[in-house]
């Protein structure tokens, strides 16, 4: 409890006083199926323990104060006066959920915050996120606000939506919210629900790196989501009631390429990645509970080369990363069978990857990071991560 201590110390030197109520949420990442929310897909997630703390206290009068250590910046707003200011930033972030609230008729006071955190909303790994859904979840404890786990999801959005004009990622707040120790949550978007796979491969090490790439977009992603996209999804898929969610895409190539035959080529190669990692979800998750790594390994690899050959979203750095992961394999066999893999996690084009490996690779990973750091000119940070639990109160008063 050291860092609830340190926090509650720096809460105390800025305002005057501890925090009444101070919350915990996870960072997460997601191992399969982030870019097919649009067509009503699923998603795997993984909550880690790169926690996000939120600490406040009430206020005597309307006002707001918000304070992130790591960047020591204060920011001011006014309940009565909420905008987004380019200049606050994460500030913004913080003011969208107190509207989400105010939006939707609920009470809200002036408050004091602090926010900490080792790891910056930049880096990705859901830290922005997590700031969200920390602050909401910590207005709802601080004010006692008669909002069930339903309503504080619509706070959010009117938050993403109304106020950020952001999207909102339903897999990013189940992730955040509802995630439990040693699970993966799989979200399915047809539906706006969630489910649990216990995760628990004992000889594995789970990592995230960030590759320090910058992130340049060569192709607009919201292009693919266009709604003829979609109904020539829509075309392709096929009930199955004995498959976990209730469908999937047809299977027959010569079947896919007629319906895809009205779009351009570059198209139609995106729609059959978002075709080919809905199988690998299924895949996936079956893998994990059967607790079959290497058929799971496979799906995540084989993923990730589609999200580099077919949708367009990886690059040369991350590239190389994860085709040293491939290289810790003992032999060939790693295609059929493969005891690690890898992909890159998260918008793409640069920054981020993760890596499942055996505990004795752990220093020849990290061996190859540096040797990437001497090529590429990039610095990594890497984090040993572990399925952790959703947002919840740590300490209060």
């Amino acid at each position: 409890m050291g860092k609830v201590k340190e926090i509650y110390a720096i809460h105390k030197k800025i305002y005057g006083e501890v925090p009444k109520i101070m919350v915990e949420t996870p960072g997460r990442f997601h191992l399969l199926g982030e870019h097919s929310w649009f067509c009503k897909d699923k998603t795997v997630s993984m909550a880690v323990n790169l926690p996000v703390y939120i600490a406040v206290s009430p206020r005597e009068d309307a006002s707001v104060y918000f304070y992130f250590h790591q960047l020591n910046e204060t920011k001011k707003a006014g309940l009565s006066t909420l905008k987004v200011k380019k200049e606050d930033r994460w500030a913004n972030s913080m003011k969208a959920m107190i509207y989400g609230y105010t939006s939707g008729g609920f009470e809200v006071k002036g408050m004091n915050f602090s926010v900490y955190t080792d790891i910056l909303p930049s880096a990705g790994f859901g830290i922005t996120t997590a700031i969200k859904v920390g602050t909401a979840f910590a207005i709802r404890q601080l004010l006692k606000i008669p909002c069930t786990d339903a309503q504080l999801l619509q706070v959010i959005e009117r938050g993403n939506k109304l106020f950020l004009h952001t999207g909102n990622y339903i897999a990013d707040n189940y992730a955040a919210l509802y995630s439990k120790p040693g699970n993966l949550i799989i979200t399915d978007h047809a539906t706006g629900t969630y489910d649990y796979i216990p995760f628990d491969f004992k000889d594995k090490k789970i990592f995230l790196t960030d590759a320090k790439v910058p992130r340049i977009s060569i192709w607009d992603e919201s292009t693919i989501q266009e709604p003829e996209n979609v109904l020539l999804l829509g075309d392709l898929r096929e009930r199955k009631n004995n498959v976990y969610g209730g469908w999937i895409y047809e299977q027959s190539a010569t079947e896919i390429n007629e319906v895809l035959s009205v779009i351009p080529e570059d198209t139609k190669k995106k729609l059959l990645y978002i075709i080919k990692e809905h199988q690998y979800v299924l895949d996936a998750r079956e893998a994990i509970i059967a607790g079959k790594f290497g058929s799971f390994a496979r799906c995540v690899n084989q993923s990730h080369e589609n999200l580099r050959d077919l949708y367009k979203l990886s690059c040369p750095e991350i590239d190389w990363i994860l085709k040293r992961v491939n290289e810790l394999e003992p032999n060939l066999e790693y295609i059929r069978d493969p005891v690690t893999c890898g992909r890159i996690t998260g918008k793409g084009f640069g920054r981020c990857l993760y890596a499942i490996i055996r505990k004795g690779d752990v220093e020849t990973y990290k061996k190859k990071l540096s040797e990437y750091e001497r090529i590429f000119g990039f610095e990594t940070e890497t984090y040993e991560v572990k399925p952790t639990k959703g947002a919840h109160v740590v300490r209060n008063q």
